[in-house]
């Protein structure tokens, strides 16, 4: 987002920035309620707290699946402690900015996960650190010590410093920009694309990212570049040529069909198909009931 007041400027190519950027109120598309310059609440309101000991607060949005869907795996594992509550936090809203959002993760961003089986509670967020934290926690899904688990730990951060370029880059500016501007779509094409070369070259000689096991690693990658592959993200699937992934398509597919990741999916979800939608998780058989539709973000 530029300083100017016009918008459509940024497609021209004479555009000089400002010595000083100055905060275009107006200029910043479909987000340009909840995008701001600055960080902090923006209000007063604590979050509600249900009866589990992990609270979490997020939407399904792929970074709030990562953390929904290792829920549910630890829960299918047998792991009881792994219940939680999830709350719904409708970003479009600002309920991000809330004071007791912003006390648990300062970043105003989902998802945000609060364990309040340690005195005092402990607060974990960004998603990766959320993955890591519950798979240390319950042992799950994170190998132990060796090269395996520094694999897993590779392609976690991988996915960590790589899906900007994915969500804030190509999903940007070719679904959600207020103009189409030629250069900065070609630019994360071809990121997005080089990214998920390198996803289907490991996943040519591996069946999953960190080796012969499932781990938090393909959890943290699949609502990402999973589903990009399956040409459900960003409506992009054509446009990327998908299909010339065939290593990366095998492995979503197969994680698309796990049991857990269909419930995860689900959870904290207010848009699209009302099968697939549940807004609030308080007791996994939530997900076996009904969801009435309602709108939300895509």
């Amino acid at each position: 987002m530029s300083g100017t007041s016009d918008p459509s400027r940024e497609a021209t190519t004479d555009y000089t920035p400002p010595a000083v950027w100055v905060w275009n109120k107006g200029g910043g598309g479909r987000f340009a309620a909840i995008n701001r310059p600055t960080a902090g609440p923006t209000h007063e309101h604590e979050l509600p707290v249900g009866r589990h000991p992990l609270q979490l607060h997020s939407l399904g949005t792929p970074n709030g699946v990562k953390v929904t869907v290792l829920l549910e795996e630890l829960l299918a594992l047998g792991h009881a402690g792994a219940e939680y509550d999830a709350w719904l936090v409708r970003i479009n809203e600002g309920d991000q900015f809330a004071s007791g959002f912003v006390a648990v993760n300062p970043n105003s961003k989902i998802p945000a996960l609060l364990d309040r089986s340690t005195l005092p509670p402990t607060r974990v967020f960004e998603s990766g650190s959320i993955l890591l934290y519950l798979a240390e926690k319950f042992g799950a899904f994170l190998p132990p010590a060796g090269a395996q688990r520094v694999e897993c730990l590779n392609w976690l951060f991988w996915q960590m410093a790589s899906a900007p370029y994915l969500g804030g880059g190509f999903g940007h500016f070719y679904a959600y920009a207020p103009v189409k501007i030629e250069y900065a779509i070609d630019r994360f094409a071809m990121e997005a694309k080089r990214q998920m070369d390198v996803l289907d070259r490991r996943l040519g000689e591996s069946p999953w990212l960190a080796g012969p096991q499932y781990t938090i690693a393909d959890i943290a990658v699949w609502p990402w570049y999973g589903v990009l592959a399956l040409g459900e993200l960003y409506g992009a699937g054509e446009f990327l040529q998908v299909q010339d992934y065939p290593h990366l398509r095998r492995w979503a597919q197969t994680i698309a069909a796990r049991p857990a990741v269909q419930r995860g999916r689900r959870v904290n979800r207010t848009w699209g198909d009302p099968a697939g939608q549940l807004a609030e998780r308080h007791d996994a058989a939530d997900l076996d009931r009904s969801v009435a539709p309602s709108e939300g973000p895509r």
